[in-house]
């Protein structure tokens, strides 16, 4: 078994099928639309 977590918020995002215990780290949708919203208001 699988986990996927957030690695800014540390949220987890999502489980899978592993043939082991894994933890993937990736950004979940509130993150990106942060950092989008952060990158418009910089302009």
């Amino acid at each position: 078994m699988g986990t996927l977590v957030c690695k800014h918020c540390n949220a987890t995002i999502d489980h899978f099928e592993d043939e082991k215990v894994t933890v993937l780290y990736s950004k979940c949708d509130c993150c990106n639309n942060v950092n989008k919203e952060n990158k418009n208001n910089e302009k």
